[in-house]
């Protein structure tokens, strides 16, 4: 397999979203080989998916993002036959491709899959889930939060195509528990952690907005009366 090569097709695919770019391609990789110490698994295999699962990629608010891990095993296949990838490895990289998307809810038949897998969404989490997510969020025009009890304080619902915040409660939060490796469990309860703390710093720095524009607004209809 020519490694620059899988490089290059991916700098070119992936360059115009920021949330999967090129630097996401090394981040999982980077926490599948961190993984795969632990667990086993084809380092040539978890390579290629890194840099090839979200070649076929779709906007979040596609109508037809669903199919967007779809697109990318097929794609995936074409480029990797087209290098002389050894049958079992490629079987084994369609799996991790995929099965790494979390909306459609797959479970890897493979080692290599259950590494992705745990790999690709240890990205979505922690201090750079964050950073992705609101870069999302900015994407698609949703506002930072919602300025009624935005922490669900008050038994709001969460709904994450209103407001970006409502994304950690919805689903973010929930990452650790489906995770399928023993070493993919343990990184994401750091990352779960950092996520916790950031919600709690940003409590403190916009808590107190709702109680303002009740008494803001309370004055001006008192000023009116």
């Amino acid at each position: 397999m020519s490694t620059q090569k899988i490089i290059e097709i991916a700098r070119a695919a992936m360059a115009a979203d920021a949330a999967h770019d090129f630097s996401h391609c090394l981040r999982v990789l980077a926490n599948a080989r961190k993984i795969a110490a632990s667990e086993g698994g084809d380092l040539e295999v978890l390579t290629a998916a890194a840099f090839l699962h979200d070649i076929a990629n779709l906007p979040k608010n596609h109508p037809e993002s669903h199919l967007s891990s779809e697109r990318s095993a097929e794609r995936a296949e074409q480029i990797l036959k087209g290098m002389g990838f050894d049958s079992d490895k490629l079987t084994k990289a369609k799996d991790a491709i995929l099965c790494h998307s979390y909306s459609r809810g797959l479970t890897p038949q493979t080692l290599e899959g259950k590494i992705f897998q745990d790999a690709d969404r240890l990205d979505g989490i922690g201090a750079i889930g964050v950073a992705r997510t609101y870069t999302v969020g900015g994407a698609t025009h949703r506002p930072l939060y919602s300025t009624e009890d935005p922490f669900l304080d008050h038994g709001r619902t969460p709904n994450d195509k209103d407001n970006t915040l409502d994304h950690f409660f919805v689903k973010l939060f929930k990452v650790g528990e489906k995770m399928q490796t023993s070493s993919g469990r343990r990184l994401a309860r750091e990352r779960t952690e950092r996520m916790r703390r950031f919600v709690e710093e940003l409590r403190d720095e916009v808590g107190e907005e709702s109680a303002l524009l009740a008494t803001l607004t309370k004055s001006a209809t008192d000023s009116v009366n």
